[in-house]
């Protein structure tokens, strides 16, 4: 199916200017041989963009509207003037983004609580040691109990977070002492999940709020009910009833994709059912039919953050990120894309109906039209599971002939959570920090940056991504990342720890030639952004560094967000202290008013803040310049002296 025509072309960029990665390149190349209309043919159409939206000053938020605010016009019909107007469209990315992560969160307690009551076949505890964690946090007495009666109380527990009324949530109290007092003063403590994204929403609606002032407050708080809230309770939950996650190797780029066996990939960003997904193809059963297809065998592999749980637990390789979802397609070689929620194209079916390829939905959330609905039901996932493989297997026979494999694909390791670090510096008999606060205090690691997000075809696919990354790690400053730019880092090399020699700085190189471990960590999807959260609280508690994550030499950077996650995500960072840089753009660009509070004011209330830098360089510049005014704020800018004591003067000293 031709799904451009020619009048429809403009002239076309080079291949190369739309994406850095060969694998890539090979099936856009494809796509323009046949005519296939991929994102980045779409995203041409829309040029030129409207500016009012891009800026976040045109409002369609009731029917009087819509209004876009000009010099001529400057206020709405209204009267809500272009902060106003940037500061509601701004606040409803914060709360359509803490939802969609929160409902993650809320999906995984459900599938929890109901394996812990026996009513999930197929789903059991993994992690005994981590459900006692957990029920720790929640202030759970396990004396005398099972472990099925603690994670009843705990599945309980986790699903009451998200309709508590007044009280605090109960992850919050991980944070710093100073950084919670902050929060109580300002009044953003997040009560129940739910409460803070309706209290939001209702907040922005005509009518109701004009001071936006109050409204990034109420910002803060649906951020923070995401980000110490739903996302935080998604990644405990997923790693007592999965297991928790450590460090593999596996593959990475649309290499992994196999010839002579069935594909199946996994993409979106829950793992419920992927895991069983992972589980049944590896049946005798399965693997029988495969062979009766004419295939060798059965071959999973992942695409955006699905793609990412399923590395860390089970070694399945990655595909691509999120704007490779239709050049894995385009192989030919895709028996079936199994898709749950969040990051998924539209565009897949229209793809698919060129190849032989079957999309199946499989959440009562996320349908699409012309795709095969299996809707997952956690009280028969198994059987689920098995009917989507075995579509899967029975369609390989349809293959067409013009399957084309890109060879490009990337060994990486994956699977470092906060837990893991702490136990890879300091053994397992001294488990700590220490080592890494101590090497940020000596300067061999200047400080530790998070770069996350996805990838936005108004800019080179990867390209700020590796561009920044590569800059960071030259400079002695530790990288850790989640999603779908770790993805991007991984298809470069740099989740190997020999890419420490051939680009991190002297310091830097040296620590990950001591302990093992690459340059650039990939900690998880992008809710596991809670385990870096968590991370910087340990740095803390370790001491050396302040007493509050505003004063640790770190920062955030989604490079080439596109979500609304990006932008909630964003919030909760900046609310826990963390200087924050967003690429490409920001949506209250076209606001004086509204740049002025989330670029200068948001620093003076929480001391975190946000900064927009579209170049690499000026991304790098930025970062650097805030990790070493918070290193000279601490008084480790500059080497301390090596000084041989004597006898005489180790007397002197007093312990």
């Amino acid at each position: 199916m031709v799904v451009t025509t020619e009048k429809e072309k403009k002239v076309e960029k080079k291949i190369d200017e739309l994406t850095g990665d060969k694998a890539s390149m090979e099936m856009l190349q494809k796509a323009r041989t046949a005519n296939i209309e991929t994102v980045w043919d779409r995203h041409e159409k829309m040029s030129p963009r409207c500016k009012f939206g891009e800026g976040g000053i045109c409002c369609r938020e009731c029917g009087k509207g819509p209004c876009r605010i000009t010099s001529k016009a400057p206020q709405g019909v209204c009267g809500a003037d272009d902060g106003l107007i940037a500061a509601r469209n701004l606040a409803k990315m914060t709360a359509g983004g803490s939802a969609a992560h929160s409902d993650h969160g809320r999906a995984v307690a459900e599938i929890f609580l109901a394996a812990a009551k026996g009513k999930a076949p197929g789903y059991q505890i993994k992690n005994e040691i981590r459900l006692h964690q957990v029920a720790k946090l929640f202030g759970i007495n396990t004396v005398e109990k099972t472990n099925q009666e603690i994670a009843i109380e705990v599945g309980e527990l986790a699903l009451s977070e998200f309709s508590k009324q007044d009280d605090e949530l109960t992850f919050i109290k991980r944070a710093p002492e100073k950084r919670q007092e902050i929060w109580k003063k300002l009044g953003i403590v997040p009560r129940g999940i739910d409460r803070e994204v309706v209290h939001l929403t209702h907040q922005i609606h005509t009518g109701v709020s004009d001071d936006i002032e109050d409204i990034s407050l109420a910002n803060f708080r649906c951020g923070l009910a995401d980000g110490w809230g739903g996302s935080m309770i998604a990644t405990e939950l997923q790693d007592v009833l999965f297991g928790a996650p450590v460090p593999v190797r596996s593959r990475v780029n649309l290499g992994v994709l196999k010839e002579d066996e069935v594909n199946i990939i996994v993409h979106g960003h829950e793992p419920i059912l992927s895991e069983l997904v992972v589980a049944v193809s590896s049946e005798p059963e399965m693997i029988q039919l495969a062979k009766e297809q004419g295939a060798k065998g059965i071959n999973i592999a992942g695409i955006c953050c699905t793609a990412n749980e399923v590395l860390m637990r089970h070694g399945i390789p990655l595909a691509g990120n999120f704007l490779q979802q239709e050049l894995a397609i385009m192989t030919g070689a895709v028996e079936a894309m199994i898709v749950d929620v969040q990051c998924i194209m539209q565009s897949l079916t229209a793809v698919a109906s060129c190849f032989h390829t079957k999309i199946i939905t499989t959440s009562k959330k996320a349908k699409i039209p012309g795709a095969i609905h299996i809707e997952f039901d956690e009280h028969d996932a198994i059987n689920t599971a098995k009917e989507i493989v075995k579509r899967a297997l029975l369609n390989f026979k349809n293959r067409k002939k013009d399957v084309v494999i890109p060879k490009q694909s990337m060994e990486l390791i994956a699977g470092f959570t906060h837990e893991y670090v702490n136990y890879m510096l300091g053994g397992r008999f001294r488990a700590s920090y220490r080592p890494l606060n101590d090497n940020v205090i000596n300067g061999r690691i200047k400080g530790v940056v998070g770069i996350v997000g996805c990838n936005n075809p108004k800019v080179k696919h990867d390209a700020v991504h590796l561009e920044v990354t590569k800059e960071l790690i030259a400079n002695d400053i530790l990288v850790v990342q989640t999603g779908c730019a770790a993805i991007t880092c991984a298809k470069e090399g740099l989740l190997l720890p020999e890419a420490a020699a051939k680009y991190a700085g002297k310091g830097l190189a040296e620590v990950c030639e001591a302990v093992g471990m690459p340059p650039v960590l990939h900690c998880g999807s992008c809710v596991d952004n809670s385990r870096i959260l968590i991370a910087c609280t340990e740095m803390v508690h370790e001491g050396g560094l302040g007493d509050d994550i505003s004063e640790l030499p770190v920062v955030g950077i989604a490079p080439e967000w596109m979500s609304e996650k990006a932008i909630a995500i964003g919030h909760y960072v900046v609310a826990s202290g963390i200087f924050t840089i967003f690429g490409v753009t920001y949506p209250v660009i076209g606001s004086e008013s509204a740049k002025k509070m989330v670029f200068e004011k948001y620093g003076e209330l929480v001391d975190g803040k946000f900064a927009l830098a579209v170049t690499p360089s000026e991304i790098v510049n930025l970062t650097i310049d805030h990790i070493n005014k918070k290193r000279k704020a601490l008084g480790i800018d500059k080497p301390k002296e090596r000084i041989l004591y004597d006898m005489e003067m180790r007397r002197e000293l007093k312990f």
